[in-house]
């Protein structure tokens, strides 16, 4: 699937949810919701994509990430919650040859009438053509803080704004469904030398909108993410490619990653607040 039906498919779903809220709001004229306090899960998922010139934006394209975050929201409308981010299938901007030196090399292959470069793997053990797989795995824990910007009586949706910051770190992961590369095995530590793991700070901003349904269960919010990345090398050495020696030296670099988000959110407790009419 192509970056512009992902992003298309994620912009078309925050313009159909956003709509959908609204009308909600339309229907129920007669309901008003008060703000109070409020704890709640939220299972998410997110597409992003890189930039910058960092570690992680010149070796990764974009990737998607499911994590779940648990929140407190105030009375006030402001909200503290931690999380746990887990992004996986970003494929590898980098060729073959630059990851894993004299193991991989290309040969071109007429595909449709048109000439493509594929990489063909070398075990060491005299066998070329090898299956080997490899992608962009990350994972980052961290905090934010937030505040959420009512728009209509119904005190607990709005526009959300969140700022946080967190641990993150990201390297090549490697399947060798075959076994056939003891260099990667996943039971030795000489992979470590391939892999080019890197962590550091990481800062991250959410613009969006949450939408708090009567039924809490049927809630969600929808927005754009981003991340500014510090990272380097944690690895002690690397073999290959243009980072090739020892890590010590290496500086940290700043990576980008912009995304849409999307979030359901499971409440595990409300501070029910009831208002008493009197009548003369």
């Amino acid at each position: 699937m192509s970056r512009k039906i992902i992003l298309l498919f994620f912009v078309s779903f925050i313009a159909v949810t956003t709509s959908f809220s609204q009308e909600f709001y339309r229907r129920d004229v007669n309901h008003v919701d008060t703000a109070t306090t409020m704890i709640w899960g939220s299972p998410n998922f997110s597409v992003q994509f890189p930039f910058g010139k960092g570690y992680l934006a010149s070796t990764f394209n974009f990737n998607y990430n499911v994590g779940f975050d648990f929140t407190i929201k105030t009375q006030s409308n402001w909200t503290i919650d931690v999380g746990f981010n887990y992004m996986f299938g970003s494929k590898i901007r980098k060729t073959a040859k630059d990851i894993l030196g004299n193991m991989a090399f290309e040969v071109e292959v007429r595909i449709n009438d048109t000439l493509k470069k594929l990489p063909v793997f070398y075990n060491g053990a005299g066998t070329n053509g090898l299956v080997l797989a490899y992608e962009g795995r990350y994972w980052n824990v961290g905090a934010t803080v937030g505040k959420i910007i009512p728009l209509n009586r119904w005190q607990n949706s709005g526009l959300w704004l969140k700022f946080g910051m967190g641990y993150f770190e990201h390297k090549i992961y490697f399947t060798d469904p075959n076994s056939f590369f003891p260099q990667i095995d996943q039971a030795t530590y000489y992979r470590y030398g391939y892999d080019q793991r890197s962590s550091g700070i990481a800062l991250n901003q959410f613009f969006g909108y949450l939408f708090m349904q009567k039924r809490r269960v049927l809630s969600f919010y929808v927005g754009v993410e981003f991340w500014e990345v510090f990272t380097k090398p944690n690895r002690g050495y690397i073999f290959v490619g243009d980072l090739a020696g020892s890590t010590d030296n290496l500086p940290r670099k700043f990576s980008g990653l912009i995304g849409i988000k999307a979030g359901w959110v499971l409440p595990f407790y409300e501070k029910k607040r009831v208002t008493t009419f009197y009548t003369f």
